[in-house]
C-alpha cells in the first residue's frame, strides 16, 4: 500500500470554514492519470493539486489539477495553496514557479502575511446574450451584459450586488448549455462594503455547482473590472456560502491575486 502526503489547505481564507478548500499532494513522479482522477474523486474538493519536481528546468515544479470528475486547464486557488505549502516548507524562498500543461508558467510569492498567485490575464469580449441565460436564476433576474473568453469562461454582469446574491441557478440546464464551462456572475459591490466587486461562480459540469473562491474566474474578472473601474487594482468578494476575499491587480498580461491561506489538515493518503 502506497502512502502519499496529503495537505488540506484553505486558500483565500485565514482559517477553517473560510475560503476554498484544496487538497495538495506532492509526488516524486506522476501516477497514472486514472489514479490521479480517482484520488480527485475520493477527495471530493473542487480541486486536488498534484505537483512533482520539474525536470525540464523551466520551473521549480510541474503542477496539475483535478476536480472530482475531470482534469482542468487552470486553477488559481489550488495553485495558491500549493505555493503556500512549498513556501512554508522553505522559509528562505520568496517565490515558487509551476509549469502547467495548458496555462504556462505560474508563480506564487509571499507578500507580508499574504500569498499572491500570478495567472495569465484572460480578457473577455462582449457577445450576444445566450438563449439559456434565464437558467442562471429561476427568479427571473437577468444580467445587463454578457462577455466570453475562449476556454469556457462566460461572464455575466448584473445591475447590483443584491441580484448576484439572490441567483438561484438551474444546474442541469447549465450543464446542457456549457458542459464544464464556468458561469461567472458579477456586479459592483454595495457602497457600504469594503470591497469593490462581488461575484458568484458556477461550474456544474465539473461537479462543482457553486465554487467557493475561484482564482481562474478572477483571471477573467480582473481585466474586465480594472478597465471598468479605471485603475489597476481592486478588492473582490466571492459571495459563496463559505466566501472569500481577493486582492486583484493587473500587470501587462498577468493577473495577480492575493489573499490568506491556512493549513487545516496534514495527513497521509493510503493508496
Amino acid at each position: 500500500m502506497a502512502k502519499l502526503p496529503y495537505f488540506h489547505i484553505n486558500a483565500f481564507g485565514d482559517g477553517p470554514f473560510k475560503g476554498n478548500q484544496a487538497a495538495v499532494m506532492p509526488l516524486n513522479e506522476w501516477l497514472d492519470d486514472d489514479i490521479l482522477q480517482a484520488i480527485g474523486e475520493e477527495n471530493n474538493f473542487a480541486e486536488t493539486a498534484f505537483y512533482i519536481p520539474d525536470k525540464s528546468g523551466a520551473a521549480d515544479y510541474a503542477l496539475r489539477w483535478f476536480t472530482p470528475s475531470l482534469e482542468i486547464a487552470l486553477c488559481g486557488h489550488a495553485t495558491l495553496a500549493s505555493g503556500f505549502h512549498i513556501l512554508n516548507q522553505n522559509p528562505d524562498k520568496e517565490c515558487i514557479t509551476f509549469r502547467t500543461r495548458k496555462a504556462g508558467i505560474l508563480s506564487v510569492k509571499r507578500e507580508g502575511d499574504d500569498y499572491i498567485v500570478g495567472l495569465p490575464s484572460y480578457r473577455p469580449t462582449p457577445a450576444e446574450m445566450p438563449d439559456w441565460v434565464s437558467s442562471l436564476d429561476s427568479g427571473g433576474s437577468l444580467p445587463l451584459d454578457y462577455l466570453v473568453r475562449t476556454g469556457g469562461y462566460n461572464l455575466f454582469i448584473y445591475e447590483n450586488a443584491d441580484k448576484v446574491r439572490a441567483l438561484n441557478p438551474d444546474f442541469p440546464a447549465l450543464i446542457a448549455a456549457g458542459g464544464d464551462a464556468q458561469f461567472i456572475c458579477s456586479a459592483p459591490a454595495d457602497n457600504a462594503e469594503d470591497y469593490d466587486v462581488i461575484s458568484r461562480i458556477f461550474v456544474p459540469g465539473a461537479s462543482v455547482n457553486e465554487d467557493s473562491v475561484t482564482g481562474s474566474a478572477h483571471a477573467v474578472l480582473t481585466p474586465y473590472w480594472t478597465e471598468r473601474l479605471g485603475r489597476d487594482n481592486f478588492k473582490a468578494h466571492q459571495a459563496s456560502l463559505r466566501g472569500g476575499y481577493l486582492n486583484c491587480s493587473i500587470d501587462a498580461d498577468m493577473v495577480w491575486l492575493g489573499g490568506k491561506c491556512a493549513l487545516i489538515i496534514e495527513g497521509v493518503f493510503s493508496l
